[in-house]
Order: structure tokens, then sequence, then C-alpha cells
């Protein structure tokens, strides 16, 4: 049957980058103070722009932009009225790294599924950019085999990325434990392992790579690899180390002087990334961009090819003379399923009202927590609670003024206080008026005493609701009744039980299952989470076995969350790491798990189809259950309602700087 309806999700972080591609002129002397350089904008202020190359010296360059709702390649040239984009696979969802060499396009793409779950879509493409050029898009990496971070010789000869080659992901996700390898543009096949444990290559001429990995001592650092020069290799080259320990070096630059290869770095008591020019003979790192703006990060540096121009991305600022300062409510993000719609939402944990018209959410898990309800069409937005710690939501499906929702800390302990409650309000004119705060009443479900309660679902009479609660020193799942809780002995009871964590439950359009997440099958592993459905009164429950069957390797590292159902509940929504990391996560903001995407499968664990491919981490989806398109039409309108763009975002907490 064919996917249909709207798909409303969040994106760790995605809304707040505002990035855009900066260039600045390198100084024949690097002693010069960089602080007197000037920067110049590459990029046109719309939506998220970052990891470009220029194609010559005059600061042409080929970059990603998600401004048609998932990353896609453009070009651009200075004075440019609007970019270009460039052919590539159109089912494609993801793009990354792009290259022009010699007239020929080389990117990162993620549009053919691997050979088993858990393994990475990525992989390297050409396609030639000739008049003649039939267009046609080659696969340079092997079938079955994953690569990230190309990287071209000076002369387009040879190739190098960082690559699993044909092995399978570990499960990692903050040093990613790659291979440079390394192959004639001519014959793809011709792969050779420079060196295992390395990432994000960058050749100086042809015989020299440099590229970043974690060193023994907990530093990131940049090291080397000088390649014989008759390139026959027999093993794996030794590399030397580059940079110091006592600070994060990586996504190096190599200039093909020999002498000097630009890098991104992070260094004890800065809280933030900068560009920096590190000159290899000398051992002197010169600071850039922290003398030009010290509070911003600044991403994955690239150098012209006479290395005259640095260029990076960066948050672009709170307002520009042009371009998008607003972070919409709701923004489209590209579907991959022609009858199904999605947007990315400015704040998580969203639920639909009844008719669709509105969209329960909280704005983050931190200092702005509270419950808000918004417009289906992004149009209007108000607060429910602002005063009091609130996450998850659960709109009651037959009253159009009920909310339910998680009333405490979010990730705690069993015993941590958080109760459900129900919320209450008075819809009658507030949608017409200019108000932005709604008064509500807040009836609390469960007893104070009972410790963490959370996640509630309600049933489709709307008499019931099934949470995750940890009141027996375990954190299982129960059904209270949805209008009074636990007033009396006979409102809650106990649907699930053993010594294991049953949460995020969903309850079927038909009242006839609930679909849960659990770590049941493997109650050691606390990540390993995966799909179970049981009816309400406790019969019948079964796993589902998305990766694979019963007994095959994989299923236990499965790590599937945020569970949902379509309208016909004949398919399940859900949050998944089954596609493993798309890109290499050192080089991007904080993501918690970057290999969170969007999955839909059916109840008997056929079908499974990706919706989203990205180097974010996407989850809390929400499914609209009617099967008709909601209107959303204000969306097209532009950024002109929504937050401030205030580029508040995360490096990756794993990358210490306090050893």
């Amino acid at each position: 049957m064919e996917l249909k309806g709207t798909i409303v999700f969040t994106t760790l972080g995605r809304p707040h980058y505002g990035f855009d591609i900066f260039s600045l002129k390198i100084p024949s002397n690097l002693n010069t103070p960089f602080s007197d350089c000037q920067e110049r904008r590459l990029t046109d202020g719309i939506s998220v722009n970052f990891n470009a190359q220029f194609l010559d010296n005059d600061q042409t360059i080929v970059y990603v932009s998600e401004r048609t709702g998932s990353p896609q390649i453009y070009l651009t040239r200075p004075g440019a009225a609007k970019p270009v984009q460039l052919p590539s696979p159109p089912e494609s969802l993801f793009h990354d790294r792009p290259i022009i060499k010699n007239q020929t396009l080389y990117f990162i793409s993620a549009h053919e599924p691997p050979d088993k779950p858990f393994k990475s879509w990525s992989a390297l493409y050409s396609t030639g950019l000739r008049l003649d050029d039939d267009k046609k898009i080659v696969r340079l990496t092997p079938y079955g085999s994953v690569d990230y971070s190309p990287a071209i010789s000076r002369s387009g000869k040879f190739i190098a990325v960082a690559s699993y080659g044909s092995g399978a992901w570990g499960g990692e996700f903050h040093d990613l434990h790659t291979d440079i390898i390394v192959f004639p543009e001519s014959d793809p096949t011709n792969r050779t392992v420079l060196c295992r444990h390395g990432g994000w290559p960058t050749w100086s001429g042809d015989s020299t790579i440099y590229f970043h990995r974690q060193a023994d001592d907990g530093w990131w650092s940049i090291f080397r690899i000088d390649l014989p020069k008759d390139f026959e290799l027999t093993g794996s080259i030794s590399p030397s180390r580059v940079t110091p320990a006592g600070l994060h070096s990586f996504t190096p630059a190599a200039m093909h002087d020999g002498q000097r290869i630009a890098v991104a770095t992070r260094r004890r008591g800065n809280n933030f990334r900068h560009i920096e020019i590190f000159d290899v003979v000398s051992q002197k790192f010169h600071p850039i961009t922290e003398l030009l703006n010290p509070n911003f990060h600044h991403y994955n540096p690239f150098v012209s090819p006479e290395f005259g121009f640095l260029g990076y991305h960066r948050f672009r600022g709170e307002s520009s003379a042009s371009g998008d300062s607003i972070i919409p409510h709701l923004g489209y993000a590209t579907s991959p399923i022609k009858g199904l719609r999605m947007f990315r939402l400015n704040g998580c944990f969203p639920s639909f009202s009844p008719n669709g018209d509105l969209i329960a959410f909280n704005q983050d898990f931190d200092s702005n927590s509270g419950l808000k309800i918004v417009k289906s069409d992004g149009s209007k937005r108000w607060s429910l609670i602002k005063e009091r710690t609130s996450f998850y939501s659960c709109w009651s499906p037959t009253e159009r003024n009920v909310i339910f929702t998680s009333l405490g800390p979010i990730f705690d302990s069993v015993k941590a206080s958080v109760q459900v409650a129900r919320i209450s309000f008075e819809s009658a004119n507030f949608l017409e008026d200019d108000r932005e705060d709604v008064p509500v009443d807040i009836k609390v479900l469960t007893r104070e005493d009972t410790g963490n309660n959370a996640f509630p679902s309600c049933s489709p009479d709307g008499k019931f609701l099934v949470f995750r609660s940890g009141r027996s020193g375990h954190k299982n799942l129960y059904i209270v009744d949805a209008v009074n809780g636990e007033l009396n002995s006979d409102g809650i009871r106990q649907l699930t039980e053993g010594p294991w964590i049953d949460t995020m439950p969903s309850w079927s359009p038909d009242g006839q299952l609930i679909a849960f997440s659990s770590n049941r099958h493997n109650p050691d592993n606390v990540n390993a989470f995966s799909v179970y459905v049981v009816r309400p009164d406790g019969t019948d429950l079964r796993r589902i076995h998305v990766a694979g069957p019963e007994g095959s390797g994989d299923v236990d590292t499965e790590r599937i969350n945020h569970v949902c159902f379509s309208a016909n509940g004949e398919w399940l929504l859900m949050t998944a790491n089954l596609g493993g990391v798309t890109a290499e996560p050192v080089s991007v903001p904080n993501q918690y798990q970057p290999y969170g995407d969007l999955y839909v499968v059916r109840l008997d664990g056929s079908g499974l189809q990706r919706l989203t491919c990205n180097w974010y981490e996407n989850g809390t989806p929400a499914w609209h259950q009617r099967d008709e398109l909601l209107d959303t039409g204000r969306l097209g309108l532009g950024c002109e309602v929504g937050d401030k763009l205030q580029g508040q975002f995360d490096e990756p907490l794993w990358i210490r700087c306090d050893f």
C-alpha cells in the first residue's frame, strides 16, 4: 500500500546552524596580522551551506547546500546572481565533499543501499561536466565498500579516500576506524591501503597525503604519508605525526608547496573551533579566524589551487544583508516517497492535534523546555507551559484541548521525580488573537512517590494512557486512566515487567497494539533497543526484527527509538542506526548519535524504507493520523515567521580539551 500523510520530525541543532562559506586572502607573509584581513562571503545566506572547494584562483567554488530540503551540490562564482545546481543522482538524499578536477565532478552520495544493515550508504561517484559528456553517474567505490572524504591529487591522477573498505561499521561515531586508501583515477578498482586508521585525506602535490586521526595520547592530530615515486606499494606505510599534542587538529587542507597546511583546531581554554595555518617546516601555528570571529565555530578549511585564498564555513551571524536570518517553525525536508511529505520542526517531540491543524512540541531539553503549540502551516506559535520542565507530548485523539506530557527532567534515573500530566486549555478564540501565552490547567495523573513516569501515549478512544514508569525499580510500561489517573487502585495496571527498559510506547490507531522500544533482548546493553509490539491486555508480545531474521548476527546491535504508527496501522515509523554513519562526525557540530535516521517498516518487519539520510541526528517523529496531506501552504512563503537565528550549537562533546 502506498505510504501517505505528513511526518514532522526533529534534527538536533540543524535549524540553528545558518552556515555560509567564507574566504580570505592568504598574505604572502604569514606573520602579517590576520586581523587586518577581510572576509568575503561566497554563498548567498540561504539555508545551510558547507564543505566547499575552490575551482580556481578567482574564488569559484563547488559546495553543498540544503536549500531544496536535502544536501545537493552547487557551483557559484563571485558576482553570480544565483548558484547553479550540478548534475547528481536525482534520487539521492545526501551529497557531500564535492570536488571538480579536469572538468569532472567527484562527490560522495548515499543513494545506493549497502549489502547489509549497519553499513553506511556513503560512496564516491563522478560525472563529467563537459558539454559533450553524457552526464552519466559513475560509482568509483566498489559495491559493498564504504568511502568518505575524497581528495584528488594536484594532477588529478590519484584519488584518496577514508574508507571502511568492505568491512563493517563497528558502531563507533567518535573516531571512525577508517583507513586511507588511494587509487588511480583511471583505475578505481586498483585500490591500495596506504595506512590503517585515518580520515579526511588531503594531497600536497601527487606524492604526499596528510590526514587526521586521534593519537594514542588522546589528541586529534595531523599525520603525513610520503608515497614512493613509482607508487607500487605492497603494504601500508607508517605515517609520521605532524601536529603536536596539547591541542586538537583535524580536517586538514594541504597547500601544494609542501610546507603549509590549513587545519581546524580546538585549544585548551577555547570553546570554539578555529582555522589556523600550520607551517610543517618551522612547526609553527598561525592563528586566523580567532582574530576575526573569536566567538564563532569555523569548519573544514580549503585552499585555492595556488593557495592564494583560504575558505571555510561558519555561522553567518544573527542577521545579514541578504539571506535567511530567521529559523522557521517548520521547514521542508525532502521525502523519498511521493505521497509522503516531511517537515523539520524547530523543536522536539511533536504531536498532532486530532484534525492536524496544530502541533504540540517541546522547544528543547534545557532552558526552553516548556510545552508549546504551533500551527501546522508554521505561521503562529503559542506557549502552554513556560515555568516547568516538560518533555514529550501526546495530543488526545478525541479532545482538541487536551495534551498529555511529562513534567520533570529527561534522561534521568528510575527514582527521579517525573510525572505524567494532563494539560487542558480553552481553545475557543485564542487562535485568532495576538496572545503568545495560553492559560492551562495542569492535572498530574501519576503519584509523586512513584519516581520516573514519562512518554505517555493515548488510546484512540481517549480513555487510557500507556506510559513508561520506573516505579518497580525498572523502566516498564503501565496503563492509566487518562482522566483521573491513579486516584484509585483500579486506575493503573502494569503492562510489561522485567529487569530491562521498555520505553517510548505508541498506541496503534485501531487500539489493538502498542509499539515500544526495549532492550529486553539484551538487558546489559542500555543502547541496544529494538521494536516490540504488545496488545493492551499484555498478550501477544513480540519483537519486530527490522534488521534481519531472528538469529542473524547483527540484529542485537539495533538502536531503534521513537516508534509511531501510520494512519492505517500497517506501518511503523522510527529512528534507527541501520545506515551507519554518513560522514565523518569530527567534521560537524555535536550530534549525540550521528547515525539516527528515520525509517518505515511493516509490522511483519518487511518493506524497510529509509526516509532521511544526512550527517545529523534525526528523531522524535510524528505521523499525522490521517492519510490526506495537511494544509501547509504558508510554509512556501519563506522564513518571515520564526525565531531569530543565533548560531547556538555545540562542538562534539566527546572532543575533550582537558587532558
